[in-house]
């Protein structure tokens, strides 16, 4: 007889393995991203009304707690980039063996780690 009983998993205490956990960042970086997209509208459409506008736009995206905004941003999109392009390789079976997942987990997070380095160096944010 099976037990239909429903299971509590504790996800704290699952430990993922590195793929696992680029792949769970994938999916949070996706929803980041998503959640974003309506107030980049919206500074967007702020910016181009008036020089005045664009002028309040800047002043807004130059505080402490937007320039954080901003970086997790940048991380969401190169993390999501990045991984994206593991996981179409591994839908055409390249990568899908446990080490090479393994370094392809490890060269997404350095892929995004050397983008946002560069981004937040060229930038000077």
């Amino acid at each position: 007889m099976a037990d239909n009983r429903p299971v509590y998993l504790n996800l704290l205490k699952i430990r993922l393995p590195l793929p696992g956990m680029v792949s769970f960042a994938h999916r949070i970086t996706g929803v980041i991203l998503f959640l974003a997209l309506p107030f980049a509208v919206y500074l967007l459409d702020l910016s181009i009304e008036s020089e005045q506008s664009f002028v309040k736009v800047q002043q807004l995206l130059d505080q402490p707690i937007m320039l954080l905004l901003q970086i997790l941003l940048l991380w969401s999109i190169a993390h999501h980039f990045f991984a994206g392009i593991r996981f179409l390789l591994i839908d055409v079976d390249i990568g899908v063996e446990k080490n090479q997942a393994r370094l392809g987990a490890w060269l997404v997070l350095l892929a995004e780690v050397l983008t946002l380095f560069v981004i937040i160096c060229g930038v000077g944010l």
